[in-house]
């Protein structure tokens, strides 16, 4: 499937035109045939009921739980499996109990951010193999204490970071390693489109909403609809910005690309300069990353899109023989430096109706239960590609740069920013052992 239109993200995936063809999709596989895995899903949301279709597709799910907070989701989530797959899976409104009563061997982890360790860890102790979405964790020591407890309990953990399963950016990436750019000098990952916004006066939670849970080891301010369902990303309560939920995929593709791990040193500047909404994280915002052999920046804005840009979403790579983007909907092009060479462009590819690559991602993950092999998306990998994110929120909070000892996982000699690396949990919760 070829697509060339160059919207933003959240007007192409919620389009119903688009929603309708990718479940029409789904629904030809062969969902029900020879099932092989008991799944559950903890957060039946967009993006959670996404992941588990595709798992559903692959013919070796059986999907037995569903956990929400929210009964409006969890209900209608349940009666969609059900449609789908023929059997009526359980609810479930607290994951410990699912993972207590069910016996699972696949859990896919899909709630707001702040929830993603707790849920995996529990998982992991569960005994359960699991596909968690991106980014890993709310903060960094949370995302070391999910690497610890799958490599303990020996899981297979895939992280949502699909791009790594698809053709077009592998071939770029290909394409970068054979040498074609020459020395890269820098790299720059930016996404900019408009985020809508707004204020909302506090009110009571929906009926059948439990505010309580869904907040769990987060603040617990007033109820608000502006800082509910999607908007949440754009709260430190529980997200990271724009730079947590778009900056894990593109860091993820450089670090594949460049062959790092992690920066030696991050700073970062930004702020809220032009939304009048109540969202706390910047609409503004740039980071600079230092590697021993390039620099990396990141750039966004979620106000404005650039006309006269070549994407307003991907990476460019700058080398000695010339410049790489990886785009998105646009697939790659390279441009040359050298006069008389033309450029060279391949379009985008995808397996999905969704312009993105979550079948070929789920069969990796799926591969990797069978074989215990790691999977592309690995936690590990996910945790370095996470950390990055939030290691420019840790700059961003001080108003300073910092360094990074990634061996350790510390900033040497600063405490106040060391103290960043993790949270206080709101009781009875309790931040995980490192």
């Amino acid at each position: 499937m070829k697509i060339r239109n160059k919207s933003g993200r959240r007007k192409f995936l919620k389009s119903a035109a688009a929603s309708s063809l990718a479940l029409a999709a789904l629904k030809k596989e062969s969902i029900i045939a020879s099932p092989k895995y008991r799944v559950g899903l903890i957060g039946c949301g967009w993006w959670g009921m996404v992941d588990l279709q595709y798992l559903m597709a692959s013919g070796k799910a059986s999907v037995v739980a569903l956990c929400d907070v929210d009964q409006n989701h969890l209900q209608s989530s349940i009666r969609e499996v059900e449609k789908m797959q023929g059997q009526t899976p359980k609810g479930f409104s607290d994951f410990r109990a699912m993972l207590q009563g069910e016996k699972l061997d696949i859990v896919v982890i899909a709630p707001p951010d702040h929830w993603h360790a707790l849920t995996a860890i529990a998982a992991c102790e569960a005994g359960c193999d699991i596909y968690l979405e991106k980014p890993i964790s709310h903060t960094l020591r949370e995302g070391r204490a999910i690497v610890n407890a799958a490599r303990k309990h020996g899981r297979i953990v895939q992280i949502g970071t699909h791009r790594r399963s698809g053709v077009h950016y592998r071939t770029a990436i290909e394409f970068l390693k054979a040498g074609n750019l020459g020395d890269i000098g820098m790299v720059r990952a930016f996404v900019h489109y408009s985020i809508p916004g707004g204020n909302l006066k506090d009110s009571e939670p929906p009926a059948g909403f439990d505010y309580n849970f869904w907040c769990g080891p987060a603040p617990m301010p007033p109820f608000n609809q502006m800082r509910f369902h999607r908007n949440w990303r754009h709260y430190a309560d529980y997200g990271n910005g724009q730079l947590g939920d778009w900056g894990v995929h593109w860091f993820d593709l450089m670090r594949l690309a460049m062959g790092v791990k992690y920066p030696k040193a991050v700073s970062s500047s930004g702020g809220i300069f032009v939304q009048e909404n109540s969202f706390d994280t910047p609409d503004t915002q740039i980071v600079s990353f230092q590697f021993e052999k390039f620099t990396a920046v990141w750039e966004h804005r979620t106000y404005d899109q650039d006309p006269s840009a070549r994407s307003n979403v991907g990476l460019l790579f700058y080398g000695s023989k010339g410049i790489l983007h990886i785009g998105w909907l646009d697939g790659w092009t390279f441009y040359p430096n050298e006069k008389g060479l033309s450029s060279q462009h391949a379009n985008s590819e995808f397996t999905t109706p969704d312009a993105e690559n979550i079948k070929a991602h789920m069969a990796n993950f799926l591969t990797c239960v069978e074989t215990r092999q790691l999977p592309v998306s690995d936690i590990l990998e996910g945790h370095y590609s996470t950390a990055m994110c939030l290691l420019g929120m840790v700059s961003q909070k001080l108003g300073r740069g910092i360094k990074w000892d990634g061996e350790r996982e510390v900033v040497p000699g600063d405490e106040e920013a060391n103290r960043l690396l993790s949270r206080i949990y709101r009781p009875p919760w309790k931040y995980p052992d490192v």
